[in-house]
């Protein structure tokens, strides 16, 4: 299984952009699912989960500004980011798991999952 994130790039602040993850190679016919980032000099943060059935988690610092969806489809996870501020820019990464039991929605942000993408990189500028 490959995620392949696209969609980052540089924007200034109270802009938008929107990140895809495609996996390819991806056996099963759906998935949980998050976004998590790694912003200069700080460890990797969870920023949006999204259940097996749809239900979302978001961290504090982007709840009400960013939306994750996905299209189980497709293998195809989202990240649509408005109002973007200057704290955003970081290192973008998608990540799947085919197993997402209730245990999941409760740790979304520490779960292990199997499959990461490589990361594109979100500049947001003042």
């Amino acid at each position: 299984v490959q995620l392949v994130e696209s969609g980052g790039g540089s924007v200034q602040a109270g802009g938008s952009l929107r990140l895809s993850c495609q996996a390819s190679g991806y056996p099963y016919r759906d998935f949980c699912a998050g976004w998590f980032r790694q912003l200069p000099g700080k460890e990797r943060e969870g920023v949006a989960s999204i259940g097996l059935h749809g239900s979302s988690t978001y961290a504090a610092s982007v709840k009400g500004r960013f939306t994750i969806s996905k299209v189980d489809a497709a293998s195809t996870l989202y990240l649509q980011m408005d109002s973007l501020k200057p704290e955003d820019t970081g290192m973008y990464y998608c990540a799947i798991d085919s197993y997402c039991p209730q245990g999941f929605e409760d740790e979304p942000f520490t779960w292990g999952y199997p499959y990461w993408g490589q990361g594109t990189q979100v500049t947001v500028s003042s």
